[in-house]
């Protein structure tokens, strides 16, 4: 999926050449860049300290469902550290095996649009730019030297999943310690942004999945309290004394298939700390988190993620079991609308 139709709205102008590297970008993302890390670095740093501060100027731009790109100057106004930008940046410069399928639907999109008469170019130049540019073979292009004049493009081109995470760094940049608690909906893509986040912050991680409660206090009683289903108790005792500092520490893991400790979690030191996993916001665990967020998807995939990942079976556990749990719980305690943040 592309988002093209959206250029001629976000550009004042927008050139047969522009929308090229749209198509290209769109459809390889960043991996032709390749750059080793200290060029990345530097490079980075020059065109950060000469772009102006834009605070209100959007973050993003997307082109496809996984390729958007970060404005430099919506960045540098936003404060946000130079480092999570290059982590981010770095992450997304990796082969893709679609990539030249990508960009053949890619100009496909631009054709349909311009049939449309969306576009503020004629058919004639679209044709004659796309075939001197296909003459010469599938490459990097440059933005038209008008789009440069007007638009002064300054951004760095990322997956989108990664965009992700966004909303929390906003929120966390400034500050120097941190906790932040990912609850949500399972199949929501709870453990892929925490470790996404981890990997830009260098944080370390705690799964409340090794809190699944143990055979023996799964009581009636127990099971019946919305959320009762995960050993808060041992989570008290076991992690929360060690979030409020920054040294490593480790606990006890459940092994949910053996249904009993197994080993331990090591929780790498780091300023800041990720709690991920449904339960994580359990009034019982009080407010220990800097920042709530909580992890949405939409029945219909939910399902399709279940069942691609897990199987029928297992689907069918999530169905009438482990999803009415959740729900029940987000209901009771009002989950998802006390958080700081909904992705």
């Amino acid at each position: 999926m592309f988002f093209f139709a959206e250029q001629p709205r976000l550009h004042r102008v927008l050139e047969p050449q522009d929308a090229l590297k749209a198509a290209y970008q769109a459809a390889f993302g960043a991996e032709h860049l390749g750059p080793d890390p200290g060029y990345a670095r530097r490079l980075l740093h020059e065109e950060l300290a000469a772009c102006t501060s834009s605070p209100d100027k959007p973050l993003t731009e997307p082109l496809s469902d996984d390729i958007c790109r970060i404005d430099l100057a919506a960045w540098k106004g936003r404060s946000l550290p130079e480092e999570w930008l290059l982590s981010l940046f770095l992450r997304s410069c990796t082969p893709r095996s679609d990539g030249a399928q990508r960009f053949e639907d890619a100009l496909k999109e631009w054709d349909v649009l311009l049939s449309a008469g969306r576009l503020p170019f004629s058919a004639a130049e679209w044709h004659q730019a796309k075939a001197d540019y296909l003459a010469q073979g599938v490459r990097p292009v440059h933005h038209s030297a008008a789009y440069r004049i007007s638009e002064e493009p300054a951004y760095r081109v990322i997956n989108a999943r990664l965009a992700r995470m966004l909303p929390i760094l906003c929120r966390l940049s400034g500050q120097q310690r941190a906790v932040v608690a990912i609850d949500g909906r399972c199949a929501s893509g709870k453990t892929t942004l925490a470790a996404d986040l981890a990997e830009t912050l260098g944080a370390g991680v705690v799964h409340m999945d090794d809190f699944f409660l143990p055979a023996a206090l799964r009581t009636p009683k127990r099971l019946q309290e919305p959320g009762g289903n995960v050993h808060y108790e041992r989570f008290q005792t076991d992690v929360l004394p060690y979030l409020p500092h920054a040294e490593a520490f480790s606990y006890p893991r459940f092994d949910c298939s053996i249904m009993a400790i197994s080993g331990r979690c090591e929780v790498t030191a780091s300023s800041f700390r990720i709690v991920e996993g449904a339960y994580s916001c359990h009034p019982e665990l009080k407010d220990y988190m800097t920042l709530r967020v909580f992890s949405d998807v939409v029945p219909e995939e939910q399902k399709r993620r279940i069942l691609s990942r897990d199987g029928a079976a297992a689907w069918e556990q999530f169905r009438t079991r482990w999803i009415p749990m959740e729900e029940r719980y987000f209901e009771a305690f009002s989950i998802r609308e006390k958080s700081d943040i909904v992705l």
